[in-house]
């Protein structure tokens, strides 16, 4: 059966209910069965280098499941237990893919973003209790085995490091150079350190334990996590299955290729991508260890694509644009969709990319706490650009008024609700306190009306049709003066200019309004146009007065997450700095804003230095109208 329309996606879920569909239990149940059916056919393939001839590392079905069983095996001898937790600081890789799935069968996996700094990947690593950290060794022009190792001596419950080395896919002078300028690191924690592909290959291809029959969480994903105090969303099995069925039933078969530049740690890489091969026998491709990042992966994609004869390549707005820059300069007829989310994809770009690739994209949406996937403009049918299309068969969407708890008109803005296989009704996050009020009462859910509806904290509407639109964030509202303002009103009016790559609107701190809009701009290339002339745009395009930016600023790029969306509390500290660092000028107080932190109980907190002879009375003075708290800096003596 297509999938085209709400009535498609009916049908399919007419023929039974979830619970009776017959699905693997769990990833071990799910991989072994793919391998049983295309054991031969090559299932995942990962590149070093982006260049079309630079060598690649592929495994059959067979062998990834051989290789994963090995994988759990060893975690299972270092003590991981059901329960327990193996986590991992790791870049792109073959051994990322066996530590993702293997961690999921032996325990629970915990991918970690290598980006955050030591004492945030500390944080993770104690909240999840984690026994077991799979990360790099030392290597060239990579910083991730030095914060590995500051940040698993903040973490004593780490017990076993097993280091993955990238010397083993280099070929040629590289191949001697780097053992010769691999950087030392200093290791001053107490747990044992092993060599991943050395430690693996002394283990069975055959599982040496009992996959556990019933459902458990399998994963464990921090959501933000740049703050140093994480929320750990859990992951069951079933959640995991139902993204790998969707992507079977509604996607891929066996004769697809994925094209996946992103990163391993993120759900939408492990949950959507890589589940979607594990459910449909898909090959996947991940080139480089930085995907998009990469060295030459922009300027190689499309040759890579040729290379592999992709169908089907994952991307996000922020990819798209830059692939744009580059002319399709190989032949992908292979090419038959593009799956975009993480963002709102702007008009423009969506008809360049089609127009330039001649693929059709389907923009979707998920959410780390559901085990992602919600919903889709449909492959087979109306691509509403700027929608995110119709729930997918089994999930069901509400828009709540948070104030009322009432379902919203068609047409009306309300909170988006979610009730799926994916979500673990009043387990989201590993700490309890954190799922309290995140939940609505069921109602006509697709497991019956005892389950409960996740609160996405995402602002939404459907329109006539049944197609979902994201109008922004409910905690993202800017609240100026009692008025809530939508900031995607801001962004919108601002991403209409032909100069503007990309916008991003928060609420400054703001004396007497409590708030006042700030926008945010990245040009295209070559762009010209000023922040004045922005500014004049921008209060033309916007519909009411309160929401005019009260401060416009081009950045040469806005801060993004590892899937490309723009990264709001970068932008909400520049803020608060920049305007309390006025505020204390204007008082002629000696002392500024040093840095802007997150404290788990306060949120933002700006942290402020001394410059002269200044008193805790003067800053209270220069900044007691503002809502956003301060404290010393922790280096003021």
């Amino acid at each position: 059966m297509t999938f085209a329309s709400i009535a498609d996606r009916d049908a399919i879920e007419n023929e039974k209910p979830w619970g009776e569909r017959n699905v693997p239990h769990s990833v071990w149940a799910q991989l072994s069965q793919t391998a049983g059916k295309f054991g031969d056919r090559k299932a995942v393939t990962f590149q070093m280098f982006s260049g079309e001839k630079d060598p690649e590392d592929t495994l059959t079905w067979s062998q990834l499941q051989g290789k994963v069983a090995q994988t759990a095996n060893l975690f299972r001898e270092l003590g991981v237990g059901t329960d327990d937790v193996v986590a991992f600081l790791l870049p792109n890789a073959t051994e990322t893919v066996l530590t993702y799935l293997g961690g999921a069968v032996a325990g629970i996996v915990n991918p970690i973003n290598p980006l955050l700094d030591a004492d945030q990947i500390g944080a993770i690593l104690k909240e999840t209790n984690a026994k077991v950290l799979v990360t790099l060794r030392a290597f060239p022009k990579t910083d991730v085995a030095q914060k590995a190792a500051e940040a698993v001596k903040l973490a004593p419950n780490v017990k076993t490091v097993v280091e993955v080395d990238l010397l083993r896919y280099l070929t040629g002078v590289k191949k001697y150079i780097v053992p010769l300028i691999r950087p030392k690191v200093k290791v001053s924690h107490g747990a044992k350190v092993i060599d991943f592909n050395r430690a693996i290959a002394k283990q069975s291809t055959t599982l040496g334990f009992e996959d556990p029959a019933g459902d458990r969480v399998a994963a464990y994903f921090h959501t933000g996590g740049t703050t140093g105090m994480p929320k750990v969303a859990q992951h069951r099995n079933s959640g995991i299955i139902y993204n790998a069925w969707l992507g079977d039933r509604l996607l891929f078969t066996e004769k697809d290729v994925q094209m996946v530049p992103l990163p391993l740690f993120h759900v939408f890489a492990t949950i959507v991508a890589l589940g979607a091969s594990l459910g449909s026998g898909a090959q996947i491709v991940f080139p480089t260890p930085q995907g998009y990042r990469g060295d030459g992966v922009f300027d190689n994609f499309w040759k890579l694509v040729e290379r592999h004869r992709a169908t089907f390549v994952i991307t996000v707005p922020t990819a798209m644009s830059a692939l744009m820059q580059r002319k399709v300069n190989a032949d992908i007829s292979s090419l038959q969709l593009a799956f975009c989310g993480s963002a709102p994809l702007p008009l423009e770009l969506y008809k360049r990319f089609e127009s330039a690739a001649g693929v059709t994209i389907c923009e979707g949406y998920g959410l780390t706490e559901a085990t992602c996937l919600v919903s889709i403009n449909p492959p087979s049918g109306e691509k509403k650009v700027g929608s995110v299309g119709i729930p997918f068969p089994y999930t069901h969407v509400r828009i709540i008024d948070p104030e009322s708890q009432r379902d919203m008109p068609t047409g009306e803005v309300g909170e988006i609700c979610v009730g799926s296989p994916g979500v673990y009704d009043n387990h989201t996050y590993t700490e309890e306190a954190k799922n309290r009020d995140l939940f609505y009462p069921g109602e006509g859910s697709p497991l019956g009306d005892v389950q409960q509806y996740l609160r996405t904290g995402d602002l939404g509407r459907f329109d006539e049709d049944g197609y979902l639109w994201i109008t922004g964030r409910a905690k993202d509202l800017i609240i100026r003066g009692g008025h809530n303002i939508d900031p995607a009103e801001i962004e919108e009016a601002l991403a209409g200019h032909p100069e503007v790559a990309f916008a991003g609107a928060i609420g400054q701190p703001d004396a007497h309004a409590g708030e006042v809009p700030a926008a945010y701009v990245e040009l295209t290339d070559g762009a010209t146009v000023t922040e004045a002339a922005l500014m004049e745009f921008a209060c033309k395009h916007i519909h009411e007065r309160a929401a005019y930016p009260k401060h416009l600023e081009i950045m040469d790029e806005l801060p993004k997450t590892a899937v490309g969306k723009t990264f709001k509390p970068d932008l909400r500290k520049m803020a608060i700095k920049r305007v309390y660092n006025e505020a204390l000028s204007k008082a002629k107080v000696a002392a500024e804003v040093s840095s802007v932190v997150e404290d788990k109980k306060l949120g933002l907190v700006a942290q402020v230095s001394k410059t002269g002879d200044v008193t805790e009375a003067q800053i209270n003075d220069a900044l007691g109208a503002y809502t956003r708290p301060w404290r010393w800096d922790t280096q003021e003596g």
